[in-house]
């Protein structure tokens, strides 16, 4: 859609005129954007650790695993809860349709997450085939989940600063 094509729409340009800043921030700095680097990063180190678990047979590779999918399960957990606030408490962010698809796919992908860290510690030589292949799904889903938030940030400008005049 072109820039007219906003503005002559009352319901998108009455949307635009919301305040869409981060609500919880440090120092002006969003941390629900500072928070979602070490879930996404866990998660795909959690893939990676799988496959060389699967090509070397080490078992080094499944107390590994155990960690990094706990991390990427509790990071998420932080950081969703920080991104709940955010969307609960910011009009802006609230109305807009986008927001809500990021924030179901984020909860999907926390559930995801818990999955393969609940895999690995009630037994953790069972890793191949569930574990990798919930391991695979878990990476698709943060990209899915990934993309919208990144969609939120660069077309939306959500949550770029804690107040307008910034």
């Amino acid at each position: 859609m072109d820039e007219t094509a906003n503005t002559a729409n009352p319901v998108i340009s009455k949307l635009e005129e919301k305040d869409v800043s981060s609500a919880v921030a440090v120092a002006g700095h969003p941390l629900h954007a500072m928070s979602v680097h070490f879930p996404i990063a866990l998660v795909f180190i959690t893939l990676a650790i799988d496959l060389l678990y699967w090509w070397s047979g080490d078992p080094f590779w499944l107390r590994t695993g155990l960690w990094s999918a706990g991390g990427a399960f509790f990071s998420g957990m932080a950081a969703g809860a920080v991104g709940t606030v955010e969307l609960l408490s910011v009009a802006g962010i609230r109305e807009r349709v986008a927001s809500w698809a990021h924030a179901i796919a984020a909860m999907m992908l926390i559930a995801l997450a818990g999955l393969n860290w609940g895999l690995r510690v009630t037994d953790a030589a069972e890793i191949l085939p569930h574990g990798l292949l919930v391991s695979v799904l878990t990476a698709v889903m943060t990209g899915m989940a990934g993309w919208h938030g990144g969609k939120l940030i660069f077309d939306h400008g959500i949550g770029l600063m804690v107040t307008a005049k910034d």
